[in-house]
């Protein structure tokens, strides 16, 4: 129980987190890359921004062609960044609420539970009543509140 209150607490300060960023397209970089877009709107050209970084003209040609692919190692974007005056921002930005994403989960956790219970009984060849199944079926409040949350991504 401790486990799981501790990740709803984990899971309702991310949520807000990602509330006060805005929606993820906010954060899609130009179609030719971050370096470029901002490089050629300082007016910066690549011999004076290769020399700030202490590389070769060429070589900041490649950098900037291989952030575009997305295949620029990180501490490399965070040197760039510095030598552009800028701060490097990186996250993880979930499509729905992790609150959503964690309830959706332990829906199907539960529902699969009751399945083998319902499943068992049958082999047994004891019938599930409809309010023996209401009954039997927890509330998923209570699912998310008392399990662990490791056990729902099983």
């Amino acid at each position: 129980m401790k486990k799981a209150r501790l990740a709803a607490q984990a899971r309702s300060q991310l949520d807000e987190r990602f509330r006060e960023m805005g929606p993820p397209r906010r954060y899609a970089p130009p179609v030719r890359g971050w370096i470029k877009a901002i490089r050629e709107s300082l007016g910066m050209t690549t011999a004076q921004l290769a020399e700030r970084l202490g590389i070769k003209q060429p070589s900041l040609v490649n950098l900037e062609q291989s952030e575009a692919k997305g295949t620029i190692e990180m501490a490399t974007l965070r040197r760039v960044a510095e030598a552009l005056d800028c701060t490097l921002v990186y996250a993880l930005v979930p499509n729905k609420p992790l609150e959503t994403m964690v309830r959706d989960r332990a829906r199907a956790f539960a529902r699969k539970r009751r399945e083998d219970v319902e499943h068992s009984m049958m082999l047994e060849d004891q019938k599930v009543t409809a309010k023996g199944a209401k009954d039997a079926g927890v509330r998923l409040d209570e699912v998310v509140r008392e399990t662990n949350p490791r056990l729902f991504w099983d």
